[in-house]
């Protein structure tokens, strides 16, 4: 299943965790693994705390310290930054499904983390089934 993401800003995090909910949902599967994975090379995915919106902030804020836009970069784009932030972040994120529903942590969350926007940008949800579906 593919989920599509508009995003709003250049660096964002979206919480897509009801997304990848609903693919896991549709899929029928009683119990195996969501794969949910990012086609796009400055744009990444993480699994991280939703409760508080200050963490996405902090995470953001953290990274552009690290790696800033205007870093010296040869990369002729202008947009290296972004790329090391997403090879930083990963691709993709696996995720155990239990009874049919994501086996996340109480305070976790899937977060679609964008580093080149706004732009509309896709995710990918596969779901494999376990023996013991």
């Amino acid at each position: 299943m593919r989920i599509e993401v508009r995003t709003q800003s250049r660096e964002e995090m979206v919480d897509i965790t009801r997304d990848v909910a609903g693919a896991v949902a549709a899929s029928g599967a009683a119990s195996g693994y969501a794969l949910v994975y990012c086609p796009h090379t400055t744009a990444g995915l993480t699994i991280n705390e939703c409760a508080d919106p200050d963490v996405c902030a902090d995470i953001l804020a953290g990274l552009g310290r690290l790696l800033p836009r205007e870093g010296g970069w040869r990369h002729a784009e202008g947009n290296a930054d972004a790329h090391i932030k997403a090879s930083l972040m990963g691709a993709s994120v696996r995720v155990p499904v239990r009874r049919g529903a994501l086996a996340l942590g109480t305070w976790q969350g899937i977060f679609f983390c964008e580093f080149d926007g706004p732009r509309q940008r896709s995710v990918d949800v596969t779901v494999t089934l376990s023996d013991d579906s």
